[in-house]
Formats: C-alpha cells, sequence, structure tokens
C-alpha cells in the first residue's frame, strides 16, 4: 500500500477529469540563508539517492557508511556509556548510548532527555548521531538517552514506534539514576525521529506513562500523506526531495502498513493531553508544514506550543552547528527549552562539557 494519499482519479463513468496534482516548484537558491547552499548541495551529493538510483535499503546503508568521518572532534561531555536495556514485549533488547553531561559545569539534578535519530526510520544510528547527541547534551546540561530502534523495511511501522516507547519507559522508571529530576523526563528526535517521539507519546497517554514534561521535535515527518504545500515548494533542490521521502514512507509502512494510523502520522491524531512541545521547522524543508501544522494542533487541543522557525535553512541543518550560526541558535533553543523543565527552571550551565 503506498503510504501517499494522492487524489483519486474519477471513478468509471464520471463526466469530471481527474484535476493533476501541482507539478514540484523548482528550487529557488536565493531562498537559503547566505552561504548555506554549499552545505545542502554536499550533503545531496553524498547522501544515497533512494527512491532513484539505490532501491534497496542495504544499498542505501553502504553507500552511507562510505562517506568520510568528520574531521571534527566529537563534541566533549561527561560519561558515555552503551548499554542493553529491554525492548518492547517479545522484541530483542534495545541498545541505547547515554550521555552525561560534566557535572561540574551542570550540578544537581537534570533532566533525562531519550532522544530517536532520524534517517527515514532506514537509516542511521548511535554513531551517525553521535555528534548532534553531544551538542545537545551540552547545550541542556540533560543526560541524553540515545535509542538505536530497529530499522525498516525489516522491522516496518509500527515496530520503531514501540522500540521508543519502550526506551521511555526505561527512562521514566530510572529518573533518580540518569538525570535526576524525577519531574524533567524529556522525549526528542529529528526527522522520522521527530516522528517516533510524538507516536510514542501517544502510546505513553493510552497506557498510563510514563509522565513527559516535553517533547522536542526538530523537522518532524508527521503525515504519510505528504500533500503539505512545503512537500510541493521544497520538492527538490534542498537535499531532502518529495522522492526521498515517498521512498522512506514506502520502506516504514511496508506493503501492508497503513498510513492514517495516528502512530504512523500523529499529525492526525487527537493531540489532547500531550505534554508541550519545541518544535524547529526549516523554511527550505519539504517537512516545514508539518511540524508548523503540528504546533498549530497542539495549540488547539490545549497544549502549548512553540515553533523555533528558521525560514533559510534545509532539512538536516541542525547537524552543522559548527558551520551554521542558524543551527547554533537551534541547538540553543532546544537546550534552553529542555533545561527549562528542570525543578530549577533555569539553566545553570555553560555550554561546555569535560571529558567524553
Amino acid at each position: 500500500m503506498p503510504p501517499s494519499s494522492p487524489s483519486s482519479p474519477s471513478s468509471p463513468g464520471s463526466s469530471t477529469p481527474p484535476t493533476p496534482s501541482p507539478g514540484p516548484a523548482a528550487p529557488d537558491p536565493d531562498r537559503l540563508d547566505p552561504g548555506v547552499r554549499p552545505f545542502a548541495d554536499s550533503l545531496s551529493a553524498a547522501f544515497p539517492d533512494v527512491g532513484g538510483r539505490v532501491a534497496d535499503a542495504a544499498s542505501a546503508r553502504r553507500i552511507l557508511a562510505a562517506v568520510p568521518v568528520s574531521p571534527v572532534p566529537p563534541p566533549a561531555v561527561g560519561p558515555v556509556e552503551d548499554r542493553l536495556i529491554p525492548g518492547p514485549a517479545g522484541a530483542p533488547s534495545l541498545p541505547v548510548r547515554v550521555y552525561r553531561p560534566d557535572p561540574e559545569r551542570w550540578p544537581g539534578p537534570r533532566p533525562t532527555v531519550v532522544y530517536c535519530h532520524g534517517g527515514g526510520w532506514v537509516l542511521c544510528d548511535l554513531d551517525t548521531h553521535d555528534a548532534t547527541v553531544r551538542e545537545l547534551c551540552r547545550a541542556s546540561g540533560a543526560v541524553v538517552v540515545s535509542v538505536d530502534y530497529r530499522l525498516a523495511p525489516e522491522a516496518p511501522f509500527p515496530a520503531a514506534v514501540h522500540d521508543a516507547h519502550a526506551a521511555l519507559c526505561w527512562a521514566g522508571a530510572r529518573l533518580s539514576g540518569l538525570g535526576g529530576d524525577p519531574g524533567a523526563l524529556v522525549i526528542a528526535g529529528d526527522s522520522a525521529g521527530g516522528n517516533l517521539a510524538a507516536a510514542a507519546l501517544l502510546l505513553a497517554r493510552a497506557r498510563g506513562g510514563p509522565a513527559v514534561a516535553l517533547q522536542v521535535l526538530v523537522y518532524p515527518a508527521l503525515d504519510a500523506a505528504q500533500d503539505s504545500a512545503s512537500v510541493r515548494r521544497n520538492a527538490e533542490g534542498y537535499f531532502l526531495t518529495a522522492v526521498h521521502l515517498r521512498w522512506f514512507w514506502e520502506q516504514y509502512l511496508g506493503p501492508g502498513g497503513d498510513g492514517a494510523d495516528p502512530l504512523a502520522s500523529p499529525l492526525r491524531a487527537d493531540l489532547s493531553g500531550m505534554p508541550p512541545a519545541h518544535v524547529v521547522t526549516a523554511g527550505c524543508d519539504p517537512l516545514c508544514d508539518e511540524g508548523a501544522a503540528y504546533v498549530r494542533a497542539l495549540r488547539e487541543a490545549g497544549t502549548s506550543a512553540h515553533e523555533d522557525h528558521h525560514p533559510g535553512m534545509f532539512h538536516g541543518f541542525l547537524g552543522l552547528v559548527d558551520f551554521l550560526p542558524a543551527a547554533r541558535r537551534a541547538m540553543d533553543g532546544v537546550g534552553e527549552a529542555i533545561a527549562r523543565t528542570g525543578s530549577s527552571r533555569k539553566n545553570c550551565g555553560d555550554d561546555g562539557g569535560g571529558a567524553g
């Protein structure tokens, strides 16, 4: 079953021809902030052409694994530990990586963040997002539990959602031994990971917990329909393309997955009772409108939600904090939002970290 929901053609015998869908808008380089175009183009050149020349997940992963490692040293934090935690019932154990902030710079009880990486539910892992999670740990002073959830198509929807919820439950039961602040459990994720974070919250609401103080979604994918204006406006030319999106959703949902299921498309869910949100969006991202719509829907449901919008940025820009001032501002904003969930309700550290 295709994940998208295109306009249906006219039924047999109808005298009204189908209305053609508007084609993708041509990319306008001037919409990107000055100096950003080389970064978007460089990422596009290195990224596997999924949905085009690259048709299967294994090939896409090999191409991504062959990309040279960044020469920039990983951001320093406190102790970092790889662990195996219980997965969902009947599923394998779940690898996580726990990042702790420098206790000298971030004393006292701190928030705990469960983080779901991006990659279209198909690509990436703990290592690909290590630098981003370290930056998040430094910016927030939080303990961050990065989740190595099962990937599609081998483990299609809803496996990754249940993994994210299992990690959330594990962290929620151990707050005193992780961040130490019992009222500051946060779930976060970028792109497909933002989808999983929102979906895990729906499971938490349905299953009675754990209680979450904040959700942080960074350019999240929230609707399998892929029919927003930003998908058309930013269909190509800004790293993530509409073709990529369609392929990722196909891999994730599989032949029998229901894209209308709220756990697949949280934007379609009843969002009453959800925790406050901090949502980062980028103006040159196909997913921009989904993040903005999620913020509006949360507000309509009575939940506080903030959109940190960066009109001249593209999907994936948060991973470039060493190069793009907007990425640093966005990361600092995420860190401040997380720090405010703590009992002290203020960010009492600075940007540094110790060895790790």
